[in-house]
């Protein structure tokens, strides 16, 4: 890290931390880090754990929305990603479009931005969660950039020559090839003039954003989708976005998504985000839902939750990839639905199913899934346990999880039936197990343990379960 980057972090810094302490009077009804336990949610002063799937990313230009929006809330589900897509048909651009088919940067298309707008009030209404994302990489990179109003020869308010855009950028998004992804004084691509212009444009849209959304207390902010962009990108919309909402006497929540963290212990930008928590006040890690299975998966985010510890906040997922087996690491629904439930014992803030085909979205596997989870929260909340690995004896690899407030709440996930070992020694009292049975979302058989010892737990059957083991007052 350069000199440089280490005075714009400083900078950034003091802006957010000058921001945070405009706290609005409607501050304790706003979704914050939970004063309880930081590395869960609140929400109207309550905790709250996030847990969603839904059929699109961009939600709020999904068909039939109101009626999609009931059926989340009717699985138990409060979390939606919020994408804010630009890479639909012209006539669901953000901006507006002449008759001459070139687009205005200058000019809103009415019906994106009142499809943003009641999506916004809809989910208030249902004390939905959403989680905006301001950028999409894929946006901007391939046949997605042939149609885009931000490609010169697509709108009336600047050439190639005055941005340096240039007509194709045929290459996988990842190699961070794109100039428009580096308008901020100080990266790697950035020219001068031309930067500012483009980047002129994009203050535009990210204040309109804020101008639908900023009153509605139940938002986040994620800058970036899986980003490869140095992170000087997202800390300066996180800065933007601050300060926009600091001048409405507002305290808004605001991170990055880094593409990486599917290898998080090689991530330096996973590293800074941990490190910085006054910049990155919650950590979207969605990304170590790729590539990794079963017990690599969980040493994966077991780590990412360990190294927390230094600075505990949430943990958020708002993609887990659970199907498609695509060459990413995508994997099956089973791979999900593991995934879901390692994630949920690590400690994670929020879960949601990534939508098809890369992901399960809300469809009855992920809403059996939802339900399973809600009532093991209704015995023993999340923010209540943690990870506790070393009571478990006689597990054979992947077999199963446990978090725990020993002596009181344990939570045992089996992912594929099996039966180990419950170490309740030092605590001779009575315990009930209620099982939960995840392929269905229901309840299973309940049934008492006598403490003071290991006590041996076995599944009801094959597929995923969970023993909600309560002490018994």
């Amino acid at each position: 890290m350069t000199a440089s980057d280490i005075r714009f972090l400083g900078a950034v810094a003091l802006t957010l931390c000058a921001a945070s302490a405009s706290l609005g009077a409607d501050g304790d009804e706003r979704i914050q880090v939970f004063e309880e336990n930081p590395r869960y949610w609140q929400y109207k002063g309550q905790p709250l754990l996030l847990l969603g799937g839904s059929k699109t990313d961009h939600i709020f230009l999904a068909d039939d929305l109101q009626n999609h929006l009931d059926e989340i809330v009717g699985v138990g589900a409060n979390y939606v990603r919020c994408t804010m897509s630009q890479r639909e048909s012209p006539d669901l651009k953000p901006h507006q479009r002449l008759p001459d088919g070139k687009f205005d940067l200058d000019r809103w298309n009415e019906d994106y931005w009142r499809r943003f707008a009641d999506c916004l009030r809809w989910c208030h209404e249902r004390d939905i969660i959403i989680q905006i994302e301001v950028w999409d990489r894929f946006d901007f990179s391939r046949e997605h950039w042939e149609s885009s109003p931000w490609r010169p020869q697509n709108n009336v308010n600047y050439s190639a020559a005055e941005t340096g855009l240039a007509a194709a950028y045929p290459v996988h998004a990842w190699r961070d090839q794109q100039p428009f992804f580096h308008t901020v004084p100080g990266m790697r691509m950035y020219d001068g003039e031309k930067s500012d212009r483009i980047r002129k444009h994009q203050q535009h849209f990210v204040a309109r954003i804020l101008e639908a959304s900023l009153e509605y207390p139940n938002v986040l902010y994620c800058m970036n989708n899986e980003t490869s962009t140095a992170p000087r990108w997202g800390q300066y919309w996180m800065t933007f976005i601050r300060e926009r909402a600091a001048e409405h006497n507002v305290d808004v929540l605001g991170t990055d998504m880094f593409d990486d963290v599917w290898k998080p212990q090689q991530s330096r930008k996973l590293r800074l985000a941990l490190d910085q928590p006054g910049i990155y006040p919650f950590i979207d890690v969605s990304q170590v839902n790729s590539r990794s299975f079963n017990e690599d998966h969980w040493n994966s985010i077991l780590w990412i939750a360990q190294q927390r510890e230094a600075h505990p906040r949430p943990l958020n997922h708002t993609k887990i990839y659970s199907d498609g087996q695509y060459n990413f690491g995508t994997g099956t629904p089973v791979d999900g639905v593991e995934r879901f439930w390692r994630n949920l014992i690590a400690g994670s803030a929020s879960q949601r199913f990534h939508r098809p085909d890369a992901g399960i979205g809300l469809n009855d596997i992920a809403k059996a899934c939802i339900r399973a989870a809600r009532k093991a929260e209704s015995r023993v909340p999340f923010w209540e346990v943690s990870p506790a690995m070393e009571l478990l004896s006689d597990r054979d690899t992947d077999e199963a999880y446990l978090a725990a407030s020993p002596g009181e709440k344990y939570l045992l996930y089996f992912t594929d039936g099996g039966a180990v070992n419950l170490d309740l020694s030092g605590h001779p009292h009575k315990f009930d197990l209620r099982w939960i049975d995840i392929s269905i979302g229901d309840w299973g058989d309940q049934t008492s343990l006598a403490g003071g010892g290991r006590v041996g737990i076995t599944a009801p059957g094959p597929a995923g379960w969970v023993a909600a083991i309560v002490r018994n007052r």
